[in-house]
Parts: C-alpha cells; structure tokens; sequence
C-alpha cells in the first residue's frame, strides 16, 4: 500500500498566519466527513490545524487499498504522512500501531464507529479553551520550543550531575 495522492493547502494568505502556530490532527476516513476507518487499513487521512477558535483542512493523504493482514510495512508509511500532527483519530488500531505512532509523538484516539469529524474537532476546541488534559497537554507542550534557561533554574536549585 503507498500514498497514491497528497493534497496539501498552499498559499500565503496573511490572514492564515495562525496556522503555523496551530495543532495538527488527522482522522481516519473514508468520506472526509466520518472517523470510519482502521488506522492500518485507512484508505485517507484528513488532516487539520486546530486552535480554540479556528480549524482548516489543511491535508489529504490518500492511500491505495489495504488488508488488514497484520504486516507491519504498511504503517510506515502511514506514519510518515502524518508528521507534524499530534493525534489520530480511528475507530480500530492494533498495538503495534500505537506503540509507533506513540514513538512520532502521535497520539492514537479511538473513536466510535462513525464519529463526525466536525464533532471530534469541535470537542478539541472545548477542551483547548477549558484547559487540556493530559495526553493534549502533553502534546502542546512538545511543540513548544525548549527554555534555554531550564539548565540555569536547575543549577540554582542545587541540581548536580
């Protein structure tokens, strides 16, 4: 199975600044309008930036036909694609999956079968203005760049090697 086609936004619109500064998450889905797909079997993935207030579809990855045989090849390339996202959502994905997609930094969520994706984002907006939980928490924080003052805070602590 290889990427047959990707589309991606392009275009330097000023007011599409925030987009650099958005979280990006992907879904696994057969129509563009459901999480209807198996993570290994997905025939695309649309990919979104998301912020409180704003979402883009900014990404479709369109892959060819897949079983579900369990071999592991696949997924690369599945995983490649996604780079840059903090999350995918499908409504399977086996343990192998997720342990890879947890090695890139990716978050695998699993969704009800059917889940519209304007909901899955709506939902992560609420929670972005209400105050992550821990797994998106944790994700925004590994978008941020690292404090070039955090050696200095932990020698004034005492911190020794």
């Amino acid at each position: 199975m290889t990427l047959q086609r990707r589309l991606q936004l392009v275009g330097n619109n000023p007011e599409g600044a925030w987009l650099s500064t958005a979280l990006k998450v992907a879904f696994a889905t057969g129509d563009m309008k459901r999480v209807d797909q198996h993570f290994g079997a997905a025939q695309s993935f649309a990919i979104y930036a998301v912020d409180q207030e704003r979402t883009c579809l900014v990404e479709a990855c369109e892959f060819g036909a897949a079983d579900m045989d369990g071999n592991e090849d696949k997924l690369a390339e599945k995983i490649a694609a996604l780079d840059g996202c903090i999350a995918v959502y499908s409504q399977a994905i086996g343990a192998s999956a997720i342990g890879q997609l947890k090695a890139q930094g990716i978050q695998p969520v699993k969704v009800s079968p059917g889940a519209e994706i304007g909901d899955l984002i709506e939902s992560l907006q609420d929670e972005l203005r209400q105050g992550p939980g821990s797994w998106l928490a944790k994700a925004i924080a590994s978008t941020l760049p690292a404090d070039p003052d955090r050696f200095d805070a932990m020698e004034s602590e005492g911190w020794e090697e």
